[in-house]
C-alpha cells in the first residue's frame, strides 16, 4: 500500500520524534510499502533553518526508498510561543499543499493538531481516507498543565482542533493507557484506542565502553557522570536536578551533565551560576551518529517530568537509555506509565518528581552499588531488544493501517 505520513521532524533534524519517524518510514519500505512523509525542514532545537534548506517552498528527497517532502519554514525564536505557533501554521499549510496531488491508501498522522489539523482535515477527512492518529501527549491538557495555554478561548479552540482529528481517525494509537480517560472525555470510544510502544534504533544505540571519545573529549573519564540528554524544556522540571546537584556538590567526583537545548536552557544555566555549582556542565545537542557515545558516557542516565505530567506522557528517551545499557533514574509521578515501564524492565530506580533529596539519595545509592548499575543496564538492553526494535514498530503500524483500511471499506467509519 501507499502510506502517507505527517511527521513534523525527520532526520537530520534533531527533534525528539525525528528518529521515530525516520525508522518507521524506512522499515515500512522494507516491508514492501510505498511511503511518503510530509515533514519540516531541519530546524530543531534552535528554530533556525540551515542555509541549505532555504530558498524553496518544498524540498524533495529519497531516503532509502522513502519519499521525503520537507516544507520550508521561517526561522523563529523557539522561546516565543507565538513564533512557534506561526511556524506550525506554515508547516500545516505547506504539508496540505504538498500532499494534495498525492495518491495514497492510508495515513499515519502524529499528534498534536498543532502540527496535523489542516492536512488531516484535507488529506484524510475531505479525501475520505482511512487514518491512524498517533497520540504522544494529550492536547491541550499537557499544555494547560505546563501553563502554556491559559486563555479559555485558546483552550477551547485547541480542544476543538484535536477532537476533529480524533473523531475522523479510524483508529487512535496511544502510548500510555493513562491517556484513555481524557480521550474518552473528548468522545473517543475505548474500542477505537490501541495501545502501542514506540521504538529505538537498537543497531545504532548499543552498549559502548564508559570511557570513549566523547567522554575523553569533554573531560568526563575521571568523573561519575549523571546525565540528562535531550530537550531542556518546560515539562522536565530540570531545576530540581540542579537542586540535587547542589546537595551533592561536596561529592567532587560526581558530575551532572546536560546535553541538549530547549526553552529552559538559559534559565538552567543562570540557576547554575546563581548557585555557584562547579559540578554541572552544559553541552549542546550532538549529531545523531554520536548518540551511542553520548549515552555511553553516563554512569547514570536521568529522565525527569514535572509533577502531574507522568500520567500524560511516556518519554521516548527511556528506550534509548534502555538500548545503551545504562541504569536509569526516573523522576515521575508514582505508578504513572513511565514508572510502571521502568519497574517492568527492572532497569533502574524510580523517585518522586520535584524531590531533590530523593534524587540525590538515589544517585549516591547507585554510585555505591556498581554491580546493581551493571545489572540494571543489562536488563534495559534486553528489554529494548525484545520490545522496542524498529522492525517490530513498523509491523505494528502496518497492522493498524491495514485494520483502518478494512474498517473504512466496511463503512464502520
Amino acid at each position: 500500500m501507499h502510506i502517507l505520513i505527517f511527521g513534523g521532524h525527520y532526520e537530520p533534524d534533531l527533534g525528539p520524534s525525528a528518529p521515530i519517524f525516520t525508522m518507521l518510514c524506512r522499515n515500512l519500505v522494507k516491508l514492501g510499502h510505498q511511503v511518503t512523509i510530509l515533514t519540516m525542514v531541519p530546524h530543531y532545537p534552535s528554530g533556525r533553518v540551515p542555509p541549505q534548506y532555504r530558498g524553496k517552498w518544498f524540498w524533495k528527497e529519497n531516503d532509502q526508498g522513502v519519499e521525503v517532502i520537507r516544507v520550508n519554514l521561517p526561522s523563529v525564536d523557539r522561546t516565543s510561543l507565538s513564533q512557534r505557533m506561526f511556524q506550525y501554521l506554515v508547516y500545516q499549510i505547506g504539508a496540505t499543499l504538498a500532499g494534495w496531488n498525492k495518491q495514497y491508501d492510508a495515513v499515519f498522522a502524529g499528534s498534536s493538531s498543532l502540527n496535523s489539523w489542516l492536512p488531516f482535515q484535507v488529506l484524510v477527512t475531505l479525501r475520505n481516507k482511512p487514518a491512524v492518529y498517533g497520540v504522544y501527549d494529550v492536547y491541550p491538557s499537557v499544555g494547560i498543565k505546563l501553563g502554556i495555554f491559559r486563555h479559555k478561548m485558546v483552550i477551547r479552540l485547541l480542544t476543538a482542533l484535536e477532537k476533529s482529528c480524533l473523531d475522523n481517525a479510524a483508529l487512535v494509537r496511544i502510548i500510555s493507557d493513562s491517556f484513555r480517560p481524557e480521550l474518552q472525555a473528548m468522545g473517543v470510544p475505548d474500542e477505537k484506542m490501541v495501545r502501542g510502544y514506540d521504538w529505538v534504533d537498537t543497531a545504532l544505540v548499543h552498549p559502548l565502553p564508559r570511557h570513549n571519545d566523547f567522554s575523553r573529549q569533554h573531560g568526563l573519564d575521571e568523573h561519575f557522570v549523571v546525565m540528562y540528554a535531550g530537550n531542556l524544556g518546560l515539562s522536565q522540571g530540570l531545576e530540581h536536578v540542579l537542586a540535587a546537584a547542589d546537595l551533592l556538590k561536596e561529592q567532587k567526583e560526581i558530575r551532572f551533565v546536560f546535553v541538549g537545548d530547549g526553552a529552559s536552557r538559559q534559565m538552567l544555566v543562570e540557576e547554575t551560576e546563581r548557585r555557584g555549582l562547579q559540578n554541572v556542565m552544559f553541552l549542546p545537542f550532538q549529531p545523531r551518529n554520536r548518540l551511542p557515545e553520548v549515552l555511553a558516557s553516563a554512569d547514570i542516565s536521568l529522565v525527569s517530568l514535572q509533577r502531574g505530567l507522568g500520567s500524560g506522557s511516556l518519554p521516548s528517551k527511556m528506550y534509548s537509555i534502555f538500548a545503551s545499557a545504562r541504569p536509569m533514574i526516573l523522576c515521575v509521578d508514582e505508578k504513572s506509565d513511565p514508572w510502571k515501564l521502568l519497574e517492568q524492565a527492572q532497569a533502574g530506580l524510580c523517585v518522586p518528581p520535584e524531590n531533590p533529596a530523593a534524587l540525590a539519595a538515589a544517585i549516591l545509592y547507585l554510585k555505591n552499588t556498581p554491580h546493581l548499575c551493571q545489572a540494571f543496564g543489562e536488563k534495559g538492553r534486553l528489554w529494548a531488544e525484545k520490545r522496542h526494535s524498529p522492525e517490530a514498530g513498523a509491523r505494528e503500524i502496518e497492522t493498524l493501517l491495514l485494520h483502518a483500511i478494512a474498517l473504512k471499506s466496511k463503512g464502520h467509519i
